[in-house]
């Protein structure tokens, strides 16, 4: 059971309805977290909501989530843009690299979940996901468990993974090798603080032995498109013909084989998507949220 916390700013806004984002919290395990909601113009949590999902180390107030959900809300669309805790209270902005990380790929999994759980308390209806890039994995990976809660996902350039290439990006970017780094970790204390330690994108950290291992150590699941030869809903992933991040996603797309799954390549985006790309994005997104209905 999740315990909710709503901040006054919010209590404004579930009466009045403003056409702009107003932050809203929630307490889960110990640590409050907060988000932006956003309602379109008429639109109450009844008529449904597009929970959104940052990615890596970043946050609700980066230039695309803030574009998406204005698209949204000018489409008609509510929003909740939600901020990854990353271990820390009352998460805002990006993630300082200088901070110890004790934070987890798979917690994400469960602050989608207490949010989803949020919007259901506030009378929201037809709940539907949308994540980018890492948050695209993580909000695959918390449909997948929770088929029954939400009514279709979108995934924007979402996170591919092979063992290979993870121990690759590792050499390339750190000029270390990950399996030794592995090696040693898993010898360790979960609770262990591993100091100088190269984690994802932030150099000599300090990070918990757990942590690390839970980012890295090798799992199919990190892998978006394996997870959506599964998916029981239905699934719209949206790629760039110009993403460097994730450039083998189209390809390993290609081997899905589900019919819930739509593919869609917008062509000259880049990983964010940046000016009328977004435009394009939502576009997509309405047309298939219309097939659902």
């Amino acid at each position: 059971m999740y315990k909710i916390l709503l901040n006054t700013t919010a209590l404004l806004l579930l009466t009045s309805q403003p056409l702009f984002a107003q932050e809203v919290t929630t307490k889960h395990e110990n640590l409050t977290l907060n988000a932006q909601m956003q309602f379109a113009e008429g639109s109450s949590f009844a008529d449904g909501v597009v929970l959104i999902t940052h990615g890596t180390l970043a946050h609700n107030k980066m230039e695309l989530i803030e574009t998406l959900q204005l698209l949204l809300s000018d489409s008609g669309l509510n929003s909740l843009a939600i901020n990854l805790s990353l271990g820390i209270n009352d998460r805002h902005g990006m993630y300082d690299c200088q901070v110890p990380h004790k934070h987890k790929h798979t917690d994400a999994i469960n602050e989608i979940g207490a949010w989803t759980n949020w919007l259901k308390n506030q009378g929201a209806q037809n709940l539907v996901l949308m994540g980018h890039s890492r948050g695209g994995n993580q909000t695959a990976w918390f449909a997948t468990n929770n088929p029954t809660q939400i009514k279709a996902q979108v995934l924007l350039a979402p996170a591919t993974w092979t063992d290979e290439g993870e121990k690759n990006n590792y050499q390339q970017r750190y000029s270390q090798s990950l399996t030794n780094i592995l090696s040693q970790v898993e010898k360790a204390n979960k609770d262990t603080w591993l100091k100088d330690t190269n984690f994802i994108y932030c150099a000599n950290s300090q990070v918990k032995a757990g942590a690390f291992l839970n980012y890295y150590q090798a799992d199919e699941r990190f892998n978006t498109p394996f997870l959506l030869n599964d998916i029981k809903i239905p699934t719209l992933v949206i790629s760039a013909s110009e993403d460097k991040t994730v450039s083998d996603l189209p390809k390993m797309l290609s081997q899905v084989s589900n019919s819930q799954v739509e593919h869609r390549i917008i062509e000259g985006a880049d990983h964010y998507f940046r000016d009328l790309y977004a435009d394009e994005v939502i576009e997509l997104v309405v047309e298939f949220l219309e097939n659902q209905e």
